[in-house]
């Protein structure tokens, strides 16, 4: 059984921010479809689907990648939080 591997798209594979391009607004790389409408449309209810359907430069791809990253991000975010204050509170009690 052959199972297809999946490149881990970086950042820099998927945005581009360029002077040239919506004033410097994040877009889909290859596209002029600012990723913040991906976020607005789900943040409105509406699908994937009708997303990619409205931005038809936008691949499947590109969009899933997009949200993956987003998650990535805003996870190491909150561990980072949580970790901190974790070792805050480790030190308070240290202290006391």
């Amino acid at each position: 059984m052959i199972t297809e591997q999946k490149k881990t798209r970086t950042v820099e594979d998927l945005i581009i921010c360029d002077d040239e391009i919506l004033s410097g607004t994040p877009v889909f790389k290859n596209t002029r479809v600012p990723i913040k409408n991906l976020i607005d449309y789900l943040k409105a209810g509406d699908s994937l689907d009708e997303f990619l359907d409205d931005f038809p430069s936008v691949s499947r791809e590109q969009a899933k990648q997009a949200l993956e990253l987003a998650k990535e991000v805003l996870l190491a975010q909150v561990y980072a939080n949580s970790h901190r204050r974790m070792f805050t509170e480790k030190a308070k009690t240290r202290i006391s």
